[in-house]
């Protein structure tokens, strides 16, 4: 016999692993989707471009022409608060559910060997979507080229909306979003002698009233946040040293680095003010989620037909599947999975229902009419 759908996400979500560390989750999905194609005796091809994650090509056509569907497989640095008997048995989970999108695949996977389904499909299993750009290494690393993939769709859990609702947007869906990294560097002194230092914390409390004045379209949503900051060691003395974490969030890629080109015109001009010296680095930078519009105008009506439908305009959340819908015609949906409980993405006690893995692969289904 091979595994459930369900048994597939116990398993992942008993061991998450961290972006590109998933070395566990990708042997458990090779061996398992292994065997149910020599199960159901159907042909076909395993990649792994990276150390992590892996693609699947299953060829149901004659033709050239792909489908793309992805799920993504990594966890987060977040310790679980759940009860059910398959939690978490290490110190962090998959608390935005990617257990449910990896099992979601499979079973979408298994119905489609099963069925001998008349499509060619890449099974896109990726990696890192939380913190590394997983899409984009799979994408740099070239194996998606092997294709002539025609549309690529995906699906993310949310308990803001109930199970069996699907929600998505025309055009954007998910903002970019570029972390930035700032160090200042200047020179500590005793608080009774300040003109002995070059006040790294001044610096800092500069650049951030700077950064909420800066000008912004009003007719583009953008957002300019800091999440974490850090200075000091001592309550008199001024420190020499301080170091500021945040993210650029907008519709548009293009803006968000201008804006992060401007940070260096403005972490310059506080050097000269305050003597206090620099650096200035990028940490992961996603593209916008754009949803294709003639995917969205086939595809939206049928579901509508099926699911209840909420149009939720966009969000300013970043996910990495902007690479691919960047590089092909691709369409992507929230998945409801509120049974009554929110709790939230990245949250400790978030545990989607099972049953919304069956309503995930339905979703997919309809996306092969």
């Amino acid at each position: 016999m091979i595994l459930s759908p369900y048994e597939l996400r116990h398993k992942i979500h008993e061991n998450p692993e961290l972006s590109l560390e998933e070395y566990q989750t990708t042997e458990l999905l090779e061996r398992t989707i292994k065997e149910a194609a020599s199960f159901y005796n159907v042909d076909i091809n395993v990649y792994r471009p990276l150390k992590t994650g892996l693609i699947v090509e299953y060829n149901g056509d004659s033709g050239d022409e792909y489908l793309l569907f992805r799920a993504d497989i990594d966890a987060l640095n977040i310790k679980e608060k759940t009860d059910v008997d398959f939690k978490s048995k290490k110190e962090y989970m998959h608390a935005c559910g990617h257990d449910v999108h990896t099992a979601i695949l499979y079973g979408f996977f298994i119905n489609v060997i099963k069925n001998k389904v008349k499509k060619n499909i890449i099974f896109l299993f990726q990696p890192a979507e939380e913190s590394k750009g997983g899409a984009q290494k799979v994408i740099e690393s070239g194996i998606l080229d092997k294709f002539n993939i025609k549309a690529a769709f995906a699906l993310h859990v949310n308990d803001d909306f109930p199970l069996g609702t699907i929600a998505s947007t025309r055009g954007t869906l998910f903002a970019s979003a570029l972390e930035f990294f700032v160090d200042f560097e200047g020179v500590s002194s005793h608080l009774a002698f300040p003109h002995q230092s070059k006040n790294a914390l001044n610096a800092l409390r500069i650049f951030l009233d700077v950064l909420d004045k800066l000008p912004k379209n009003p007719m583009e949503p953008f957002v300019i946040g800091v999440g974490k900051v850090s200075a000091g060691s001592a309550i008199n003395i001024l420190p020499g040293n301080s170091h500021v974490e945040g993210s650029i969030r907008g519709v548009n890629s293009e803006n968000s680095l201008k804006y992060f080109e401007d940070m260096k015109n403005i972490l310059s001009g506080i050097k000269t003010m305050t003597g206090v010296d620099y650096s200035l680095s990028k940490g992961s930078f996603y593209s916008e989620v754009v949803n294709d519009s003639l995917l969205y105008d086939k595809f939206i009506p049928k579901l509508s037909k099926t699911f209840n439908f909420i149009d939720c305009g966009l969000k300013m959340t970043g996910e990495d599947f902007g690479f691919i819908s960047r590089k092909y015609p691709a369409l992507m949906c929230w998945l409801g999975s509120s049974k009554g409980e929110h709790h939230g993405l990245h949250n400790p006690e978030f545990l989607p229902p099972d049953e919304v893995i069956d309503v995930g692969i339905k979703v997919f289904e309809t996306f092969l009419d």
